[in-house]
């Protein structure tokens, strides 16, 4: 009987193989032969423990991060974020090429929002995601690098404070 795990992991590829419109008999069809359908069909049941290296070959196959087949928990798309708050006057007066994204991304924002206070942003996790996109990060990395440059508020209150 296949562990929680196992069939944990075999809902994953079954999912990524969907999502991708393939049958498992299309696996077979699209690799040439190299992915049995019975094979990958065993893999997503959980009867078939699969191994390290044939799982980044899978994930190879399906071009995508290994850490996307696995259970969830285990891939940065879960990563938990919340909102941060950038500096403006800092962001935009800072000359590095490292935040030019992050300056840019902040115009385009303040621009769609019709909000210039020009003093404060705050960006949603789900625009910190796409900037860590961006970045090549994870949203935690990107924070960090925010955080060495300065651009982030602690408590932005305390900017509108009297």
């Amino acid at each position: 009987m296949p562990s929680e795990y196992a069939k944990s992991l075999g809902a994953r590829l079954r999912s990524i193989r969907q999502q991708q419109g393939l049958s498992l008999q299309g696996v077979e069809e699209k690799s040439n032969g190299r992915w049995k359908a019975v094979v990958v069909g065993s893999y997503e049941r959980g009867d078939r423990a699969v191994t390290v290296s044939r799982l980044a070959e899978l994930a190879e196959f399906y071009r995508v991060p290994v850490s996307e087949l696995l259970p969830d928990g285990s891939g940065v798309r879960h990563e938990p974020t919340s909102k941060i708050v950038l500096d403006l006057e800092r962001l935009y007066d800072e000359a590095s090429e490292d935040l030019a994204y992050v300056a840019r991304y902040a115009r385009a924002i303040q621009q769609q929002r019709g909000d210039y206070n020009g003093r404060v942003l705050s960006i949603r996790a789900d625009d910190l995601r796409a900037l860590a996109i961006v970045y090549d990060a994870s949203p935690s990395g990107l924070i960090e690098r925010l955080t060495e440059h300065g651009v982030l508020v602690a408590d932005p209150r305390a900017f509108f404070a009297s």
